[in-house]
């Protein structure tokens, strides 16, 4: 379905009609609750042939014989539980050969409830007692059958008051066949309501069920893309693995997260609501082979947007530093030259990233290329001197991360422009060449607070790496306090870091060659990270 048709499919109240919000189950939901309908037969079956036999064998040995004038056995006891028995191992059957068919399956579970629920009516009002303290067997079957078979809130509310009316039936069946009912009306609504009370409770397990059940849908389809396994979360959504229905290329699919979705106040759901709408549109203008391709984006049925991006083989610029340790000045200068291509064309179209930081950038290998670097997640991208994209931020909140927060930017301050991204570039320079934070701190607050107060030292400091003075100051100039002594562009960042002198500049050959001998498994496309190759993952 395409963006247009699913946005106006969105549009209607709720994210769809009546009807379409109780879906049917899952498919592995719905296989798996036609086996418990057998094993609920068949834990049916043993249960009347076990009456059966404590009724008709086991109590000769008992001294105190069930066998009372007032107790159905062993007739009709013994034919209602035969009865019993039969009707079990058919419906047991019968689940073996509708295994195919599981939604008539579930409706004829339905039935078999009922059927089950006059039998055990007929069996304790045989003789017209009703006991007024105690609660009836129906009972458990009316609780425990919709949990072992669900099905639509609905079937299940009818099935359930039906099944409950089966002791009044029972009842009456036995004033038809003239025996004496000893209670007056008001004493048998009083014992009959505690189960017509348990019917209605049944519900509530369906629509459980049934909500789990759309959520796994959810998992599973969205659109024209299947989604497979979790690849991460951020914090404003997560990243599933997806293939298209009909292309059958693997892509992955960022979704606000439901409980994002679902807490807080309005005014923050739509904060992150628009967010999200900001995120897909920016990321589709933007054309840099280092920015992340983006496939589609839509709406669901329950008003939950989405969008479908390229599946990346690589790693994440943190995991390649926490894995392999900092990396030479000549490749940090190479895979940031190509962030800067990124961060330039966004910078010419008024985007402003704000979220730049390691795991925001992807090394990855694309077609015959190695650390190809890809940029990630525009998901707080604000458009330049704009004040209605600036008062979606909530109030009292400051977006981005705190290691690579601008000062201004940990400030507050509404008036930013592009060089908030050179400062955080800045940082994730400082991370690739010595391995570490440009300030530690142990908490976000202090974090931010050393970002406005504190100087940084020069990489060079940190490592023992030959780090030429040109990337030092380099360096130390994108993390500047003051915007006006950063670099003007990432155009301009790009073109002195073409500048900085280095002792074997990192070419593709050198590249390939670490990839063969580090991450071989990347040929290998849609593996995970840590010890296989992740995807690319979308973090905030």
């Amino acid at each position: 379905m395409s963006a247009d048709r699913m946005m106006r499919a969105a549009s209607t109240p709720g994210g769809g009609s009546a009807a379409a919000r109780w879906i049917s189950l899952p498919t592995e939901l719905l296989e798996q609750s036609c086996k418990r309908v057998g094993i609920a037969s068949l834990t049916l079956a043993s249960l009347w042939a076990f009456g059966l036999f404590l009724a008709n064998a086991a109590t000769r040995f008992i001294d105190t014989p069930m066998l009372v004038a007032n107790r159905p056995w062993p007739m009709p006891g013994s034919a209602i539980a035969a009865t019993g028995i039969v009707l079990s191992v058919a419906m047991m059957f019968l689940a073996a050969r509708l295994h195919n068919r599981p939604s008539l399956l579930l409706d004829l579970g339905l039935g078999f409830e009922v059927v089950t629920a006059f039998l055990i009516g007929l069996l304790q009002m045989w003789y017209g007692s009703v006991e007024a303290n105690g609660l009836s067997w129906l009972v458990i079957v009316i609780l425990v059958y919709p949990s072992i078979a669900p099905n639509r809130p609905g079937k299940i509310l009818v099935a359930s008051l039906l099944a409950a009316s089966m002791d009044p039936l029972g009842l009456a069946i036995a004033k038809l066949r003239g025996v004496e009912i000893s209670v007056s009306a008001a004493e048998a609504v009083f014992a009959f309501a505690p189960t017509y009370f348990t019917a209605l409770l049944a519900v509530l397990p369906a629509k459980i069920i049934y909500g789990l059940g759309r959520q796994v849908r959810k998992a599973k389809e969205l659109g024209a893309y299947k989604l497979g396994n979790p690849i991460g979360k951020g914090g404003m959504g997560e990243v599933l693995h997806a293939e298209h229905r009909l292309l059958a290329r693997p892509a992955a699919i960022k979704i606000i997260r439901p409980e994002l979705l679902g807490a807080g106040e309005p005014a923050a759901q739509r904060v992150a609501v628009e967010r999200f709408k900001r995120e897909a549109r920016a990321a589709a203008s933007l054309r840099s082979p280092h920015t992340i391709d983006l496939y589609d984006f839509g709406v669901a049925e329950d008003g939950t947007f989405y969008y479908v991006m390229e599946l990346l083989d690589g790693v994440g610029l943190e995991d390649l530093v926490e894995r392999f340790g900092p990396v030479v000045p000549e490749r940090a200068v190479y895979l940031a030259r190509q962030a800067c291509e990124s961060l330039a064309e966004a910078h010419m179209r008024g985007l402003i990233h704000r979220d730049i930081k390691p795991s925001n950038i992807h090394a990855a290998r694309l077609g015959l290329r190695v650390d190809f670097v890809k940029v990630l997640d525009f998901g707080l991208v604000k458009a330049d001197q704009s004040r209605e994209q600036t008062m979606l931020t909530q109030p009292h909140m400051t977006t981005g991360t705190p290691a690579f927060m601008a000062p201004e930017l940990a400030l507050g301050e509404l008036d930013i422009d592009r060089r908030v991204d050179l400062y955080a570039l800045g940082g994730v320079l400082y991370w690739l060449l010595t391995g570490r934070l440009v300030f530690e701190a142990d908490t976000p607050i202090k974090m931010m607070h050393r970002h406005i107060s504190d100087t940084p030292e020069p990489p060079s400091s940190h490592t023992e790496l030959e780090v030429p003075p040109e990337l030092d100051a380099l360096v130390l100039a994108c993390l500047a306090k003051d915007p006006d002594d950063r670099p003007t562009s990432a155009q301009d960042v790009a073109d002195r870091l073409a500048e900085v002198p280095v002792a074997e500049p990192w070419t593709e050959d050198r590249a390939m060659r670490w990839w063969e001998t580090h991450l071989p498994e990347a040929q290998t496309p849609g593996k995970c990270d840590r010890g296989e190759l992740a995807p690319a993952v979308v973090s905030e």
